[in-house]
């Protein structure tokens, strides 16, 4: 027991006074999460550029323009200083509208069954995602006009039902997609790296010369890591909350027990990377290969729906996949035991499996 308590003390102070291990485990997380959360503020809004161009001049005209204001999705910008459809080539504006005369005329005496084209609008279709929004934007605010000037009464209408029992906002999306990244890096990048160098420089071999057993060793490893994951994920925790007002609407407990299941989940995984890599070099490429994909699939920065069809069977097989889930469903769904079972099963086995690969390919020396 004194061996295993020196060596997670030993573990800590070794954390401490590595400054990398600071910046890159707790200040870059805590970085990339308020700059996200103040570029978007209480949510993910996608605006297009649109720069006016009035050539009709009348009141109705003004109007209309008025209107396209008022639409959340339109950021109307100046008419472009060479004019024309260079505006969108140039990348001054997404689109480019003009209301070409005539507009006014048509609006007090609309012909029905006749339709003129007296609003161009200009978008480049090498940008798909802008022409489309933008381009549905606007036909609504023509759609609305179109329908006041043939007196247009709808008989049926939707009523808009929101499912959310809390409004949820990108901030809390976010904050439990970055402890899931935290914990990710912290422990399979991180101890992959470790012992890969310790093994390298001869300091397991050492410590394989004395009385301290592999099971001591790791386990002081995991302590030192599930405390410095604790300290870190309650940093970022106190962050949201001070900074962007980020609750925890479900337990705690279970919010505890993820990041423990998740911390040594991908523990055995780094285990499991540096007993095949026998040098650092080898272990952070090995490492990235394994995290950087995970990254982007994993749920952490936008919903795993909007992947791809043929991925979505793969990325439910990911682990962080579920981790992240259940943080994200914790925080802000209160999810109880009975809506994680799942997530915990799969992290669980994960665990298992990894556990046993690291157990059988830990090596204390270089062969």
């Amino acid at each position: 027991m004194k061996a295993y308590l020196q060596l997670t003390k030993a573990q800590l102070l070794l954390f401490a006074r590595n400054r990398n291990v600071v910046i890159w485990s707790l200040f870059l997380p805590l970085f990339m999460m308020v700059a996200l959360g103040m570029l978007v503020g209480d949510g993910m809004r996608f605006q297009v550029s649109v720069s006016v161009v009035d050539e009709d001049g009348s009141p109705a005209a003004r109007q209309f323009i008025g209107e396209l204001e008022k639409n959340e999705g339109l950021d109307l910008v100046p008419p472009p200083s060479g004019g024309g459809a260079e505006a969108v080539r140039d990348g001054e504006a997404d689109m480019l509208l003009v209301v070409k005369k005539g507009f006014g005329d048509r609006v007090a005496l609309p012909e029905e069954g006749r339709t003129a084209p007296l609003i161009a609008l200009y978008y480049d279709k090498g940008n798909p995602a802008v022409a489309e929004i933008g381009t549905a934007l606007i036909r609504q605010t023509v759609d609305r006009l179109n329908k006041r000037l043939v007196d247009f009464r709808p008989a049926i209408a939707v009523e808009e039902i929101n499912v959310q029992s809390r409004p949820m906002s990108y901030i809390d999306f976010l904050v439990p997609g970055i402890l899931s990244l935290m914990i990710m890096n912290n422990n399979l990048n991180g101890v992959a790296a470790t012992i890969a160098s310790w093994r390298e420089r001869g300091i397991l071999r050492r410590m394989q010369g004395t009385p301290l057993s592999s099971a001591t060793f790791i386990a002081g490893q995991i302590t030192a890591r599930i405390l410095l994951n604790a300290v870190q994920a309650v940093a970022v925790l106190l962050v949201a909350y001070f900074a962007f007002d980020v609750h925890v609407h479900g337990s705690w407990a279970a919010l505890i027990f993820f990041i423990l299941l998740g911390t040594l989940t991908f523990l055995s995984i780094g285990f499991i990377i540096a007993g095949l890599a026998s040098t650092p070099e080898t272990a952070g490429p090995i490492a990235g290969l394994i995290s950087f994909p995970m990254i982007f699939v994993g749920g952490i920065f936008f919903p795993i729906r909007n992947l791809p069809d043929f991925l979505q069977p793969l990325v439910e097989a990911i682990p962080i996949v579920h981790l992240t889930g259940a943080l994200r469903d914790i925080m802000t769904k209160g999810a109880g035991p009975a809506d994680l079972w799942m997530p915990a099963a799969v992290l669980a086995a994960w665990l298992v499996v990894a556990f046993l690969v690291a157990a059988w390919s830990f090596r204390w020396d270089v062969e």
